[in-house]
């Protein structure tokens, strides 16, 4: 067994970018332990480090700009799953196409539950941002049995404030999880030569009605103007087209990266 101080010590090591190998030799530490350490399910919280919804005066999570991006991360592509001895694990599925979301993602979550570990696990032309703890269901009451599309999603007045205050934030991992910047063109005649122009617009695509109102009522305290779009019946799609609000998105979202 190893004191809470060895462990600290050796992950703050690795988070530094020392190998296992080179840790365990300035620790003596075992390469097996402090990779179980990693990834083990709930490291031992620090005292006077509680998570900030099993207090018993309930408050706002430490960092609320991070938490608002990681919400709208998980309402997207994440899942909370339950594992053992009250344990859970919050899983950000994202594209391997876009290394600066994924390296975000990580930091939300560090920051948000900056005593647990996070890892990546690779797999096929995505990577799953993982965290375990046993508070994961206290930061997100959206969590439940089923789809998210299958059940109501609603949020408690302590994360509606939340977004209120960043909303920008929180619509940015909207869209950094089901949403897409394109270019689209057309063509016009004139003076007789016809010309190519283009015009950027956002997409959010989300099956669940609840979270597309959560963007879209975002967006309408945002000032940013938005339309329904229906493809073969299905009312899945926001597009954000307007100049002004294209211009507003970009400044404050922008394109994946």
């Amino acid at each position: 067994m190893y004191d809470l101080g060895t462990r600290e010590q050796a992950l703050a090591l690795v988070e530094q970018g020392h190998s296992l190998t080179s840790v365990s030799k300035w620790t003596g530490v075992s390469r097996a332990a402090i990779r179980s350490w990693r990834t083990r399910l709930e490291p031992k919280a620090r005292s006077g480090m509680p998570c900030p919804r099993c207090q018993d005066v309930p408050r706002r999570p430490d960092n609320p700009a991070a938490y608002a991006y990681l919400l709208g991360l998980y309402l997207g592509d994440g899942c909370i799953n339950a594992h053992r001895k009250g344990v859970h694990v919050l899983r950000v599925v994202l594209d391997n196409a876009w290394p600066g979301i994924i390296d975000a993602c990580e930091s939300a979550m560090r920051a948000v539950r900056p005593y647990n570990s996070v890892c990546r696990a690779k797999k096929q032309g995505c990577v799953a941002v993982t965290c375990y703890s046993k508070h994961w269901p206290c930061l997100f009451p959206q969590h439940g049995p089923g789809r998210k599309h299958e059940r109501a999603i609603v949020l408690e007045p302590w994360q509606q404030e939340i977004v209120d205050a960043h909303p920008w934030e929180f619509v940015r991992g909207l869209i950094h999880s089901d949403g897409c910047r394109i270019v689209n063109w057309t063509t016009r005649l004139v003076g007789g030569e016809r010309k190519r122009y283009e015009y950027p617009r956002y997409f959010f695509t989300n099956v669940s009605g609840d979270i597309r109102q959560l963007f879209t009522d975002t967006l309408d305290k945002l000032g940013v103007a938005w339309t329904l779009c229906t493809r073969e019946g299905n009312p899945f799609n926001i597009s954000v087209a307007r100049r002004a609000s294209v211009a507003l998105m970009d400044v404050h979202v922008g394109p994946k990266y």
